[in-house]
């Protein structure tokens, strides 16, 4: 009888799964090994299904997507190594390394992208671009990319929907994620954000921008929908700019009326850590963010409030948070009965626990008194522990019937089953946290048996 078996075994199963889920419908095509001398040549020529293999080697031409098209079933798949050695690009003066134009159903994965600190960016969605659909970016490492604050490790500047951003290492970027444009007019939608590990921005760890009334293109989505961010370490503890603040996270407003009025972001299971300027995350529009840490030892972890429109249907619940200055500061819209909000269910400790809402359904209590009810909230990382100490945290008297409309609600912050009554991102009574937060990508939840 097997008494215990290595959660590095289950982790390798779920991985090999998830590898083989995603590269099997390149192998309906044909498979293209390709080095530096040769991988140009072959972009031009590649049909659905087709999948590329990088071999290890310093790449200095950039990789451009350019009118690639495969389909849901045949994606284009573009591969290195997912070990070392790796396929390096290398970063040219004047050129975005990895450029997308007018593609679809491409997958990129296990790149090593160093931006030698010039003024490009790592992977870029060009603005010149009519759109791109279903691109998935999974195992990219994206390093020197920090040259100034508009730089961007990974940025859509034409709309974008159905991306996959996945699995991604971006240190020390000017901007991690940038999806969107300024002017509103460059919508993404129907994202997956998930597990990603970014850190040490200049600015934004990730900011999407708001939305201005959705264009008309072929295959755009006009149904509702939802971009997740889910299971992502955003961290600002070194590295962000004083004179041009921002928060790890800024989520901007859907269009206000016509397709994609509707949309929402679901964030969730996520590690917000440490911003010495600005809070760790704003938003406005609607938004459902739960399940998540918060630890800011410098100012406020969570504003709801106008940033270029309102806040609208809000959900906060099950989050944990740890601020010195604000926890939960809501600019609420008052007697708006189309857009619903509560703010229940977390457990807060912070200089000004919540503003703007009622503080019954919250556990609340000054910044210092954390270590009170939380195992070591001022542990360093890797020994950090926010579960709660059941005998000072006790269940909630009300349900969790209004969260069941939100996907993985009913699973606490490392993948357990909250059960109901329960209060933050963990649920109460569990013995220990399946992973203690730390700067690195975070691990797949493992289910007992």
């Amino acid at each position: 009888m097997i008494k215990s078996i290595d959660v590095r075994y289950f982790r390798w199963l779920f991985m090999i799964a998830g590898v083989l889920s995603n590269i099997s419908p390149a192998f309906t095509g044909t498979t293209y090994t390709v080095d530096p001398g040769t991988y140009r040549a072959r972009l031009k020529q590649l049909e659905p299904g087709a999948y590329v293999w990088l071999m290890p080697g310093e790449y200095r031409d950039g990789l451009p997507i350019h009118q690639l098209h495969g389909t849901a079933q045949t994606p284009i798949t573009i591969s290195g190594p997912d070990e070392e050695p790796r396929a390096v690009f290398v970063a040219r003066p004047g050129h975005n390394t990895v450029s997308i134009v007018n593609s679809s159903y491409v997958t990129i994965r296990n790149l090593v992208l160093d931006g030698r600190n010039l003024r490009v960016d790592g992977v870029k969605c060009e603005g010149h671009a009519d759109w791109a659909h279903h691109i998935t970016l999974d195992g990219l490492r994206i390093r020197g990319h920090g040259n100034n604050q508009q730089t961007v490790g990974i940025s859509t500047k034409c709309p974008a929907w159905g991306w996959v951003i996945r699995n991604n290492v971006i240190e020390g970027a000017g901007t991690g994620l940038y999806l969107g444009n300024s002017d509103g007019r460059a919508p993404f939608i129907g994202g997956l954000i998930d597990r990603n590990l970014i850190i040490d921005t200049l600015g934004y760890n990730l900011q999407i921008k708001h939305q201005q009334p959705r264009p008309v293109l072929p295959g755009i989505p006009d149904e509702d929908s939802a971009t997740i961010i889910r299971h992502n370490v955003l961290s600002k503890v070194r590295g962000g700019s004083k004179e041009m603040a921002r928060p790890n996270m800024l989520v901007g407003h859907w269009p206000l009326t016509g397709p994609g009025a509707n949309d929402r972001y679901l964030i969730y299971g996520n590690f917000f850590y440490q911003n010495l300027h600005e809070a760790l995350f704003q938003g406005e529009g609607n938004i459902a963010l739960y399940n998540n840490l918060f630890v800011n030892h410098f100012g406020d972890a969570i504003r709801i409030q106008p940033h270029n429109d309102t806040a609208r249907a809000i959900s906060v619940f099950y989050n944990t948070v740890i601020a010195r200055g604000s926890g939960i500061n809501f600019a609420r819209r008052e007697n708006d009965p189309a857009h619903p909000q509560f703010v229940m269910a977390n457990i807060v400790f912070a200089g000004m626990a919540v503003q703007g809402i009622s503080l019954e359904t919250n556990l609340t209590d000054k910044f210092d008194e954390a270590r009170n009810y939380l195992t070591q909230p001022f542990a360093p990382l890797g020994e950090m522990n926010l579960m709660p100490v059941a005998a000072k945290v006790r269940k909630r008297a009300g349900d969790s019937m209004r969260f069941d409309a939100y996907p993985q609600a009913d699973l606490d912050f490392d993948g357990d089953l909250h059960g109901t009554g329960g209060m933050g991102a963990y649920a109460l009574g569990k013995d220990r946290p399946r992973w203690l937060p730390a700067l690195e990508i975070k691990p797949l939840s493992v289910t007992p048996p």
